[in-house]
């Protein structure tokens, strides 16, 4: 079992090394644009910029800086060699804009095999189940899409369990019961069932179902700006949807509720339909 502290000293787990592009002179008609963060496939940039400034990556608006001028953006698992960032002002600011073209570095995942997985959890064929599985799926689609106004994951994150042992890295070619899969969008920490399991930042609980048919027990977190983190497989939860909590706080407990072999947590992450890699985040602050 690897303790939380042993994993930031780089024991047991592969961490990326942040980026970072420090402050500029701005040239004119831009915006003051400082970034860091792990530019990879499934990683993201922090940044910091005007306050209010409009988000573009790759030409699309999709978020806005905090009252502080905080932003995060996120890199998909099949994210592009390069990805363009924008930053905006209003129009009372002069509509200046700011861009910066990030390298985004390729990143090999593993294949991962599970067998012994019930076959409803696979290939589900029964009517009724697949009814119900769509209807949850409307459920999470509803929940992801939230959007606080807010930059709580401005101060990085810590990991979720004290101690744990990684049983599946983020991102790998899933092979389940002999069936290729699609990828794995989490990391799994496994731990004894009943570990308590802690938010690694502050946010809003948006969702919290204890029977969901392939995650068990889901809650899920928002940090702002699109940045959602979920928390699968839990035996027990120990919050409720509205509930502000801080970093370190209990959320619940480990268990194998759902699609599951043995008790772990499945830590996920996702930013606007992104899937991100969570731990990539551990002890990184915006700028």
């Amino acid at each position: 079992m690897i303790g939380r502290r042993s994993l930031l000293l780089g024991v047991g787990a592969t961490l990326a090394v942040p980026h970072r592009l420090g402050a500029h002179v701005p040239a004119p008609g831009e915006l003051d644009l400082i970034l860091n963060g792990a530019w990879r496939q499934g990683g993201y940039a922090l940044g910091r910029t005007e306050p209010r400034a409009l988000i573009f990556v790759d030409g699309e608006a999709l978020s806005t800086a905090s009252a502080d001028g905080r932003f995060v953006v996120g890199f998909d698992r099949d994210a592009p060699a390069g990805v363009e960032i924008a930053v905006r002002s209003g129009a009372r600011s002069g509509d200046r804009t700011t861009r910066r073209v990030l390298d985004i570095a390729p990143h090999v995942f593993p294949s991962t095999r599970v067998d012994g997985l019930p076959p409803a959890t696979v290939e589900p064929s029964d009517p009724a189940l697949l009814t119900r599985i769509q209807q949850e799926l409307a459920l999470k689609t509803e929940a992801f899409a939230s959007d606080a106004d807010t930059d709580d994951f401005r101060d990085g994150f810590i990991w979720p369990l004290e101690a744990f042992r990684i049983s599946s890295e983020w991102g790998a070619q899933r092979v389940l019961n002999g069936t290729p899969a699609r990828p794995h969008y989490g990391i799994d920490l496994a731990a004894p069932a009943g570990t308590v399991i802690r938010a690694p930042a502050d946010g809003r609980v948006i969702f919290v179902r204890p029977d969901m048919h392939f995650e068990g027990g889901l809650t899920l977190i928002d940090h702002g700006q699109g940045l959602i983190s979920a928390y699968l497989h839990q035996s027990q939860q120990d919050v409720a949807p509205g509930q502000t909590v801080r970093r370190g706080d209990p959320l619940g407990r480990v268990g194998m509720t759902g699609r599951a072999t043995g008790p772990h947590l499945c830590w996920r992450l996702k930013w606007r339909d992104r899937n991100l890699d969570p731990s990539l985040l551990v002890g990184v602050h915006a700028p």
